[in-house]
């Protein structure tokens, strides 16, 4: 049996990496992480979302196994960004913005390896991308292969990272929720998973929910943009 875990945050991303999951798995755990972020909303919504999938896509939820949520809350004591802390987003000195957390994609990793571990399960799924992101040194694939090969060494067991969306745009994300799930996979994405960094859910606009203005609305809007001209 091909077992596999999804950092599922909640988000437009790890949403659609959890059906891809589900498509490829024999059986498909989820981890979510609760480092104190701004838009902790998404850690409602995350909920929310899964129950859904158990309601409305019965088939492909017999194969969804149990979530887990981690408190990894020590992230936001280590330092301030713009992902933990009230403070306006903009770029800083290293020329990354003030959104990128440190450290975080390899804490996370290093956390659903250890649940992975005891459960027996060699596939770890994440939504990283270098196509559409803000330039996070930890959303690399290279990243990820040197992240790959240091679990498996220090824990003696061979774990795979698989990124489905690693080399796709947030229109192809779109298209590819659509070819996983139908409309209902593409309405569900849109009203029940969170992007917003300053976790915004007073509207719902045509791309989902979130203020439209921070560096993740703005790729999930244009990508919804691009995708319905594409279709269209």
């Amino acid at each position: 049996m091909k077992k596999a875990i999804v950092l599922f945050s909640g988000g437009q991303d790890s949403a659609t990496c959890l059906f891809w999951a589900l498509k490829n798995y024999d059986h498909v755990e989820t981890i979510g992480f609760d480092y104190a972020q701004r838009h902790k909303i998404e850690l409602e919504v995350r909920k929310d979302f899964l129950k859904k999938v158990r309601e409305i896509f019965t088939e492909d939820a017999k194969k969804l196994g149990d979530d887990h949520l981690i408190d990894a809350k020590n992230l936001s004591q280590i330092g301030d960004t713009a992902m933990t802390a009230d403070m306006k987003i903009e770029f800083t000195e290293s020329g990354l913005p003030n959104t990128f957390v440190p450290g975080r994609n390899l804490y996370f990793f290093t956390l659903a390896t250890a649940v992975a571990y005891r459960r027996d399960i060699s596939y770890l799924v994440g939504g990283m991308c270098e196509t559409d992101f803000s330039g996070y040194p930890d959303c690399r694939r290279k990243t990820m292969d040197a992240l790959q090969s240091s679990l498996s060494l220090g824990t003696d067991k061979k774990f795979e990272i698989i990124t489905p969306l690693m080399w796709i745009d947030k229109a192809e994300t779109w298209q590819m929720a659509f070819d996983l799930g139908g409309e209902k996979l593409v309405e569900l994405i849109k009203s029940d998973s969170h992007t917003c960094y300053l976790g915004e859910r007073g509207n719902l606009n045509e791309w989902g929910y979130g203020c439209g203005e921070c560096p993740s609305c703005a790729l999930r809007k244009d990508g919804y943009v691009k995708w319905q001209n594409n279709a269209g």
